[in-house]
């Protein structure tokens, strides 16, 4: 299987999933961006196709990485690639101010998706040493079809987990902007607004999920729920107890009273939440870096969307 992470930097402890090379803490963000491997550029080339003895153009564009000379995708002529030191540059503001310090940078995918993370100097304690610190992300996709993706992304200390998946919920948690228009920084950091004031959101749904306990039963429904279990793939199961769940389902079951600070709000669905995000970061996928690009970009981003939603709409009939 091809790796997933082509090339990584951080600084600081070593990273949730053990990837990358530890690089000085008190980086640029364009220079992790060198350390990482990601001081290339992107170009478009026309495209040909052979039609007999003709070579005729495509209406399609080539985008090729100067470094090695490899085609990333194929684009349309009014398709704006944004450059990998442009997308550091858009953390050089906050930096300089001392709103945040760089953390990770990385390429996944062969260069298709290149990515830069800062931590904020910010953080919350949910009940006692709960600790949750906020990160800004920066995913720069170089392929068709993808969007560019800023978004805040809380990340529970003491195991790890990230949040910001499981909190989109919240409104402007991020921004996602297509190809077709020219990358405009300070638009961006005027729609999304000031990090604190999404991390107070972030700080609002975490304290209520902890604040309200589950039933047995209804744990057992939140599990399915995010984790359902179907006949041949297509009809849904009922589902009333442990042993009616999927093997994924009772999986995040079990973990709900090993995973690392599993202590801190027990029995609440800020525990049941957390056995989610804990199970999906670290322990499905048979690579550390497949969890990373899952956790961040694939589908297990979408299951924790919904596992927020699904611990909301239980918290709230508890």
């Amino acid at each position: 299987m091809v790796a997933a992470v082509e090339s990584m930097a951080y600084a600081g402890e070593v990273p949730w999933h053990g990837l990358g090379t530890k690089v000085s803490d008190d980086l640029s963000p364009n220079q992790i961006m060198v350390k990482a491997g990601l001081d290339w550029q992107v170009n478009k080339v026309p495209t040909y196709a052979r039609v007999g003895e003709i070579e005729v153009l495509t209406g399609q564009e080539a985008l090729v990485r100067s470094s090695d000379n490899k085609v990333l995708t194929q684009v349309g002529k009014n398709w704006h690639p944004v450059q990998n030191e442009e997308s550091f540059e858009f953390f050089s503001e906050y930096c300089l101010a001392g709103d945040m310090s760089m953390e990770t940078a990385g390429s996944l995918r062969d260069g298709k998706m290149v990515w830069g993370l800062a931590k904020v100097k910010e953080s919350f304690d949910i009940g006692k040493n709960d600790q949750v610190d906020s990160y800004l992300l920066f995913a720069n996709p170089h392929e068709y079809g993808k969007s560019i993706d800023i978004r805040f992304t809380p990340i529970r200390v003491v195991c790890n987990n990230t949040l910001s998946m499981a909190l989109a919920s919240v409104k402007n948690q991020g921004t996602k902007l297509n190809h077709r228009k020219v990358f405009d920084a300070n638009h961006v950091k005027e729609t999304m607004g000031l990090a604190s004031e999404k991390f107070a959101q972030y700080k609002d749904v975490a304290q209520f999920l902890a604040s309200k306990n589950f039933s047995a039963k209804a744990l057992v429904q939140y599990y399915n729920e995010v984790f359902p279990r179907t006949y041949q793939g297509k009809k849904p199961v009922t589902v009333e107890k442990f042993e009616d769940l999927s093997t994924t389902g009772q999986d995040a079951y079990s973990v709900l009273e090993t995973q690392p600070g599993a202590e801190m709000g027990a029995g609440t669905w800020w525990q049941a939440l957390n056995s989610v995000t804990y199970l999906t970061d670290h322990k499905m996928g048979r690579e550390a870096d497949s969890r990373m690009a899952s956790a961040w970009f694939g589908r297990n981003q979408s299951r924790k969307i919904k596992a927020v939603e699904k611990a909301v709409e239980y918290a709230e009939a508890a």
